[in-house]
């Protein structure tokens, strides 16, 4: 058996295989209610159809001010989990584990209204310039993501992710280059990494089940945060009761990145190596050899697979057959899958 398809257990939680569908933004909620649509409904279950063992939800936003955009999904109020519940009905049907990214946008937040962030410094000319969160306005942040964890919960998800990368506020927050604040949220290490510590021992007050947080590792530019710089925050992860790390990269700032095959992995594997902590590897990983690779060689515990599954929601299918490995077959699909 390849070890892309072997049983992995985090807590109480035991995936099927390796693969984990990345959040990927949907812009989907067509009433700017933040409200499951039909999209919603045929797009998740059909990668469950394809054996993906750990399925993550797009971008959910905490708050109405901190969705990317107005079509985002939302968390925000009891009135969410009806929807939310029947997606992870669903994609439970077919034997894969559910997961929920919750987020928050911050400076880059595009709906109407005022925008908040760590300081006030815009993400570039073509975004708004957001208002500097006061201590209150952090510290109903942090709780509007604690409520979130309970209505997550609720909704019966397996898995919660706190989005920590891509230039959303927690990314923001952790950044040198985007948090110029002289209060006890900004200047050292430790102070920058505050709000995540506030969010993280809120959430598992809620929230005993797996819980991920993703970063971006790199920032690509000059005085900003490296892989070796989220080793130490990592470490205060794990620390945490945090159980992976979900390895991205770029996008606090606007930076050129060279992007090719994996080339993200390294910035996973330090992290793997260098902590305690569990990593998941994201980044143009598109075909079955190499995720193989990256689990053999040890440099993640999980490949998080994200565009590829917008091309091929049966690419595990795809994949059992170049790694010659029998997987579960939807009773409907034998005659095709066998």
């Amino acid at each position: 058996m390849a070890k892309l398809f072997e049983e992995y257990t985090i807590k109480n939680t035991t995936f099927k295989n390796r693969i984990v569908m990345a959040p990927m933004c949907m812009y989907q909620s067509d009433k700017e209610d933040g409200q499951v649509t039909d999209w919603h409904r045929v797009h998740y279950p059909a990668r469950a159809v394809g054996q993906i063992g750990l399925i993550i939800l797009e971008a959910t936003a905490v708050q109405p001010q901190g969705r990317i955009s107005a079509q985002d999904l939302g968390i925000w109020e009891d009135g969410h989990i009806e929807g939310l519940a029947e997606l992870v009905r669903l994609m439970k049907l077919h034997g894969s584990k559910t997961g929920i990214q919750l987020a928050h946008a911050g400076r880059k937040a595009t709906v109407d209204g005022p925008i908040q962030a760590p300081s006030a410094i815009a993400f570039s000319d073509q975004y708004k310039m957001p208002e500097e969160m006061s201590l209150t306005e952090i510290k109903e942040t942090v709780e509007a993501f604690k409520m979130a964890a309970e209505r997550s919960k609720q909704a019966g998800f397996d898995v919660i992710e706190l989005h920590a990368a891509h230039g959303y506020l927690i990314n923001q927050f952790l950044s040198p280059l985007s948090n110029k604040r002289s209060d006890e949220y900004g200047g050292s290490s430790e102070n920058r990494y505050r709000i995540l510590r506030e969010i993280i021992d809120a959430v598992n007050e809620v929230w005993d089940g797996p819980l991920f947080v993703r970063i971006s590792a790199h920032d690509y530019t000059e005085g900003g945060m490296t892989p070796g710089l989220y080793v130490e925050m990592a470490k205060w992860m794990k620390a945490q009761g945090v159980d992976l790390v979900d390895v991205s990269s770029g996008a606090v700032v606007p930076a050129k990145i060279n992007a090719f095959p994996g080339y993200q992995v390294p910035f996973a594997e330090t992290i793997k190596h260098e902590t305690p902590i569990e990593v998941g590897a994201v980044g143009l990983i598109t075909n079955a050899l190499h995720a193989e690779e990256i689990l053999q060689n040890g440099r993640a515990d999980l490949v998080f697979l994200a565009r590829e599954l917008l091309r091929d929601p049966y690419w595990a299918y795809t994949a059992a057959k170049e790694l010659k490995s029998d997987i579960d077959v939807p009773v409907p699909y034998k005659r095709g899958w066998v």
